[in-house]
């Protein structure tokens, strides 16, 4: 995938039933829209209204019912509840149905979605790390290689082939909010994926410097890798409703020490129900302006992202993406592209 700007979907899996979801993914193609991501969640952030649809089943759906637009995971973690050699398998059979059109991507996980699934003891960040980055060698060898024999750390085959798989490989977007997983995204991954509404500090001094520091040092071409931004965007004609619909949301305003091994989604949900609408909608662009959108969103064009995907909170996905197709999307690739 080139360097050029591109404008995607956030599918929000913790928040709407499988077939809406579904509906929501062909209306960000029908509109225009380059990309649809899901999160990989096997429970949400909140218990109630929340759902956790099975990625893997949804995105094959979603290919089935659309023709061009990419799809990815925003975020997997192929290191617990899966086997390695499970997610290569999956995603070699999905880039042989929806050719050059998948994006695999993947981080070091949360205890919220591991920990429920297998009652293991959550490891710290260093473990963790580790598991995703033994994780990403052996999909990358059991999807260029035929009778591997794995033996890491943590993961091991035995004469395994993946016996369908595209001719070009899936490639492997490395999330992170980190400079250590920014650095690593850099060397072996095919794009960075990272969310909005953190500190410019971050992104400028910290996370794109080492994204291009690990592309240097890998010796790859800087202009074909992915710079990719969950863009949060609560964007409604009525201002007060974008400030509300954050709320479902609100355990992302949480400081990490605030939700570190919170495992079940009603404490999550109490937690986050405590928060004012103020600090709720903190990580938002909260707006009716759609001029005010391309200004708030420019400093991450500004500092070199190129894939944005937007992520609505409200319950009305639908007429998000209906206006966001009159009013922004021309306007942004107009301004960025």
């Amino acid at each position: 995938m080139s360097n050029t700007l591109k404008l995607g979907f956030k599918a929000s899996s913790e928040q709407f039933a499988p077939q809406e979801l579904l509906n929501y993914g062909i209306l960000a193609e029908k509109i225009g829209l380059d990309s649809v991501w899901i999160s990989d969640h096997f429970q949400p952030w909140r218990h109630t209204g929340g759902h956790a649809p099975f990625s893997l089943s949804w995105l094959a759906a979603l290919g089935a019912k659309t023709e061009r637009v990419v799809m990815g995971t925003s975020v997997l973690t192929p290191s617990f509840r899966y086997h390695p050699s499970i997610v290569a398998q999956a995603f070699g059979t999905m880039g042989c149905l929806f050719p050059n059109r998948l994006i695999l991507g993947v981080g070091t996980g949360e205890s919220l979605n591991e920990v429920p699934a297998s009652g293991l003891l959550w490891p710290e960040q260093r473990e963790r790390t580790l598991r995703l980055k033994e994780s990403v060698r052996l999909i990358k060898t059991l999807w260029t290689q035929d009778r591997v024999d794995f033996e890491g750390e943590f993961y091991r085959t035995e004469r395994a082939t993946i016996y369908d798989k595209p001719d070009t490989p899936v490639p492997i977007y490395i999330a992170g909010a980190g400079p250590v997983m920014a650095k690593y995204a850099g060397t072996t991954g095919e794009g960075f994926i990272c969310t909005s509404g953190k500190a410019r500090e971050l992104y400028q001094d910290k996370l794109l410097p080492k994204v291009t520091e690990g592309l240097e040092q890998s010796q790859r071409s800087n202009t074909e890798f992915d710079r990719t931004i969950e863009i949060k965007l609560s964007y409604n004609t009525d201002k007060q409703q974008a400030l509300q619909d954050t709320r479902f949301w609100g355990a992302l305003a949480l400081k990490p020490e605030e939700k570190m091994n919170v495992e079940d989604p009603l404490a999550m949900e109490q937690l986050a129900d405590e928060l004012p609408a103020e600090r709720a909608a903190s990580r938002w662009i909260v707006t009716d302006d759609a001029d005010e959108v391309v200004e708030k969103v420019k400093p991450y064009v500004d500092m070199g992202f190129n894939h944005l995907v937007f992520h609505y909170p409200g319950p009305n996905q639908a007429e998000f993406l209906t206006l966001f197709g009159e009013t922004l999307n021309t306007r942004l690739r107009q301004a960025f592209g």
